[in-house]
């Protein structure tokens, strides 16, 4: 098969196009035809590298992929070859507790496709039949693809984190970002009152209100700090959705409203930030981390995905032989939504709705 491997970290020339054997599914993993593989920043720190991280080198990276069951291992029961699926990006051992109790996120064997075991950039795929969800009914490939790491971890971060509310205020970094125009929706479809976004350009502001921002904010040439203050007549917001580390921290730790939670997955700026704790002990503020969530929360994210409250954003496709040229669009931060490789030949047509 044809595929994209990093063999050492570095800048595009880290992806190296090459033919590999096609993998064998063990007795209870399933071999997907990978139809689509949407792209995440993970990828991006995965060529580069991270400093104090390990990554299994040689390594396929990506983490969203949709495609076709090949075949099943011994073991498998209840797939069928042929069906087309969506694949829950995390991997845990299935047996602990905390995956028999539902928080497969929280196992000591925890991992995620391309960063801990080889992912989607190839045109075939192997994983645990516990990852092999089906199709969210009404999407084709790209579109099922653009959904499962950035909506759980949006997801998680909002309900199972923040504990968001209806009718409070949320204020969400980066909305052309895959996690934060998933963030939108989701504040949105839980009530949320003032749904404030960031963004660096008009187009992408408009786009997000279409999502369901009630207020955007450009920061090119507008700070968002007064700006969430006018909003909300001098209170602050209740929720703070960042991804972007060192740049905003401290003004999102200003904009909170008394007992406030910032809640943050990522640090795409810069890891780090100063932190002023008087605010946080005066204001009762929270300041949170997060990472993925469960395969029970993805599977409720789909349930709304099907009902047609969440949806997909996808700002554009390349074949999987460009997928230098799609991380590079990646790293301008040219898109909003999601960035997918598709297979060469063309895709299915969306499952119907029944």
């Amino acid at each position: 098969m044809r595929a994209w491997r990093i063999e050492r970290h570095g800048g595009p020339e880290a992806l190296q196009w090459v033919e590999l054997e096609r993998p064998r599914p063990g007795p209870d993993e399933v071999l997907i035809r990978v139809r689509a593989c949407a792209l995440n920043h993970l990828d991006l720190w995965v060529r580069n590298g991270v400093e104090g991280h390990e990554f299994p080198l040689p390594l396929i990276p990506g983490s969203e992929v949709a495609g076709d069951i090949e075949s099943c291992g011994e073991t498998v029961a209840g797939l069928d070859v042929g069906s087309p699926v969506v694949l829950a990006p995390g991997v845990s051992c299935g047996r602990c507790d905390h995956c028999i109790g539902g928080n497969d996120h929280r196992c000591r064997h925890y991992g995620i496709l391309g960063e801990h075991r080889d992912g989607g950039y190839a045109e075939w795929l192997s994983v645990p039949s516990r990852n092999v969800l089906p199709l969210p009914r009404g999407l084709d490939y790209v579109q099922a693809a653009a959904l499962p790491l950035v909506f759980l971890t949006a997801w998680h971060m909002l309900v199972a984190r923040a504990k968001f509310e209806a009718l409070e205020d949320i204020l969400v970094h980066a909305a052309g970002s895959g996690v934060s125009s998933a963030g939108i929706q989701i504040a949105r479809l839980l009530g949320g009152r003032h749904i404030i976004a960031t963004a660096s350009s008009d187009a992408k502001l408009l786009k997000a209100r279409e999502l369901g921002a009630t207020h955007t904010v450009n920061y090119q040439c507008q700070d968002f700090l007064p700006r969430v203050r006018e909003i909300t007549e001098g209170k602050g917001v209740d929720v703070v959705l960042d991804h972007i580390g060192g740049e905003t921290f401290e003004k999102s730790v200003a904009a909170l409203a008394w007992s406030g939670r910032m809640v943050i997955c990522g640090a795409t700026s810069t890891a780090a930030a100063t932190v002023h704790l008087r605010p946080l002990f005066f204001k009762s503020l929270s300041i949170l981390g997060s990472t993925m969530g469960s395969q029970a929360e993805l599977r409720r994210v789909l349930r709304f995905v099907e009902a047609g409250l969440l949806r997909p954003v996808v700002d554009r496709t390349y074949p999987l032989s460009e997928a230098r040229a799609a991380q590079s669009a990646l790293e301008a931060r040219q898109q909003f939504g999601k960035i997918v490789l598709t297979a060469d030949a063309p895709a299915a047509p969306a499952r119907e709705r029944r």
